[in-house]
């Protein structure tokens, strides 16, 4: 049995009148992989900064293993602007008296392809990530904490840290919103809900079985205690009985209950998304011929020609540094290209939703960034008040006059989608747009877009949101290469050619501050990301929006063929004709409209279900 190295009991810590741990319990044994999970705003990065001593207890107890060494990444890592990355890896050897330090801290440089002498002033996020992971792995900790580790590395990082992960002997509770990472990684999730610490054994797969189960239980539980808190109330309201028979040990009880029910947490609501669609656009979004295009000397795009068309949704996939953002803002004419053409559709209506949230005004409040000059949002053909369509996005009204700058980083991802989504539009740009939203605000925003008919350009780095929402990719293969292939992530992964290693020079995946910055920047070739095996596994399974397309057929077929008979038996009545042959012509061209329907839902049936039995 494996030891415990930290234990909470009776934990609770609140900020004002919010209990973000109210009575909570956890053992962390030796070795384990802890995913943990939450809501936004649920308390996980407190919890973080309580293990590892950063933050006080309110109240209850915490003990760690005599000896114990804990090293936390956290999700925006402050690293010396002014040390290179050796010192940075390195620290104060003197003070620590850790003399081979400096031997583990070469080690890590040269795994990660980085350059020890390189400043940390000029590296790119995703190097930067890479750093303040490879500072706290050197520290050889026995408990490793880290807050969203995903956030700004590519492909090739992710699967870096999943590997060195999987092989390392420490504890390790990670605070992520990608799901395959959780899978690949975690061997028990925790689940922070309404101030207490659930655990399931497993990945994050055998947690949502569970979760379900769990909360099933818990549904009908209430059920039972509120529909004996009912007959209890009913009981004292006769007044009289209760007083002659002076049952007080049943007034106490419901006294008791009372308390509970007070006291008992309900589920947090969920966000509630609406998307409007606004004005159709032109068929043709976007037309690229032969479009190449440099920046500081680097080829971010060579002879590259796409056209995109409206309900087209398309992933742009690459490394750190490879021109993701360039190609962008290409795409929507933002940027002119060095050489090659590009042609736009009509009356394209565009919303971004970008992964730094640097359209939002901080000193704006909540409600003006919503609907600045006005109480009310248009949705579609619904129209709701600034306070309570706040509210879908789980922002109380007491909030609405908040300034942005109060905001969490969930709660801000939260803020961006809701102004998005406050006005039409025909295509929406969302450049990673999962970062810092909780899981079950990416299953809906995952949801939404599969039902958007609009057009979706989306660049990120989750895996799962990638499979679940595109139909198509784009991806720099290195030297301003760009191909494209049909599906998501895991598709891409089986038609790829086989990656050739890149030599690293320098810092790695670039050496850039970010996707587009003129300093140093490196295209990387992005290397493997999934053992062939594990993607030939996968070949044909179908992505979720195509298992629910084809589940909705069948009666999508027995609707039209209904209609189909009864536009045939009016066409068939005789009085039809006596007052002229134009109602005839309408039946017979909506027949002919079924018929065309009918052959498209057929076909698409066929491919659906030939694709799922491969």
């Amino acid at each position: 049995m494996p030891d415990t190295i930290l234990a909470l009991s009776q934990a609770q810590l609140a900020y004002g009148h919010h209990p973000l741990l109210d009575h909570a319990e956890l053992a962390l044994l030796a070795g384990e992989r802890i995913g943990l999970i939450g809501r936004n705003g649920a308390g996980k990065s407190s919890l973080l900064r309580v293990l590892d001593g950063r933050t006080q207890l309110d109240d209850g107890e915490i003990r760690r293993q005599k000896g114990l060494r804990v090293a936390t990444v956290e999700q925006e890592p402050v690293l010396p602007e002014d040390q290179t990355i050796m010192q940075v890896l390195c620290g104060d050897l003197l003070a620590s008296e850790d003399w081979s330090r400096s031997a583990r801290a070469s080690t890590l440089i040269d795994a990660l392809g980085l350059s020890p002498d390189s400043l940390v002033r000029g590296l790119s996020g995703g190097t930067r990530k890479r750093v303040a992971l490879a500072r706290a792995l050197v520290q050889e900790p026995d408990l490793l904490l880290l807050d969203e580790p995903t956030n700004h590395l590519d492909f090739e990082g992710i699967t870096w840290l999943e590997e060195l992960l999987q092989k390392a002997r420490m504890t390790i509770i990670l605070i992520t919103h990608d799901r395959r990472f959780l899978d690949s990684v975690a061997t028990r999730i925790i689940e922070l809900d309404r101030g207490q610490l659930l655990s399931f054994p497993g990945n994050f797969s055998a947690w949502q079985a569970r979760k379900a189960q769990w909360l099933e239980a818990e549904q009908q539980a209430n059920a039972r205690f509120d529909k004996l808190l009912s007959q209890e109330e009913v009981w004292i309201r006769k007044g009289i009985e209760a007083r002659r028979t002076r049952n007080e040990g049943r007034v106490r009880r419901l006294e008791a209950l009372r308390r509970e029910r007070t006291a008992r947490r309900d589920q947090q609501g969920q966000v509630r998304f609406a998307l409007a669609d606004g004005q159709r656009s032109g068929k043709q979004v976007a037309k690229l011929e032969h479009v190449s295009h440099a920046f500081g000397g680097n080829t971010l795009i060579q002879d590259f020609s796409t056209l995109i068309l409206r309900g087209d949704r398309i992933g742009i996939i690459g490394p750190n540094g490879a021109g993701k953002t360039t190609l962008l803002r290409i795409l929507l004419g933002e940027l002119q290209p060095n050489e090659g053409s590009v042609h736009l559709g009509t009356n394209l209506s565009i919303g971004y939703f970008d992964q730094m949230r640097d359209h939002l005004d901080e000193s704006a409040t909540l409600a003006d960034t919503i609907s600045p000059g006005s109480e009310w949002v248009e949705i579609g053909n619904q129209r709701k008040h600034v306070m309570s369509y706040l509210e879908d996005f789980l922002f109380p009204a007491a909030r609405a006059r908040s300034p942005v700058s109060s905001l969490s980083g969930g709660e801000r991802a939260r803020l961006a989608l809701a102004r998005m989504f406050a006005q039409p539009h025909n295509i929406l740009v969302l450049d990673e747009p999962t970062n810092d939203l909780d899981i079950d605000t990416l299953e809906l925003l995952e949801s939404l877009l599969q039902d958007y008919t609009g057009t979706v350009l989306l660049v990120s780095h989750d895996r799962s949101f990638l499979d679940n929402v595109v139909t198509q990719t784009i991806v720099a293969e290195g030297n301003g290469h760009w191909q494209e292939y049909v599906g998501g992530y895991a598709d891409w992964l089986i038609q790829r050619p086989a990656p050739q290693v890149a030599e690293a020079s320098g810092t790695g995946d670039a050496a850039a501050k970010a996707d587009d910055s003129p300093q140093g920047r490196q295209a990387v070739t992005s290397q493997p990301v999934e053992a062939p095996e594990a993607a030939r596994s996968r070949k044909n399974r179908l992505a979720p929006w195509e298992a629910e397309e084809l589940a909705k057929i069948p009666d999508q077929i027995a609707a039209l063929e209904a209609k189909q008979s009864e536009q045939a038996a009016a066409l068939s009545d005789p009085d039809l004709y006596r007052d002229g042959p134009e109602q005839a012509e309408r039946l017979q061209a909506a027949l002919s409209e079924i018929d065309t329907q009918l052959n498209t839902l057929f076909e698409r049936w066929e491919a659906l279900e030939a694709k799922r039995s491969e």
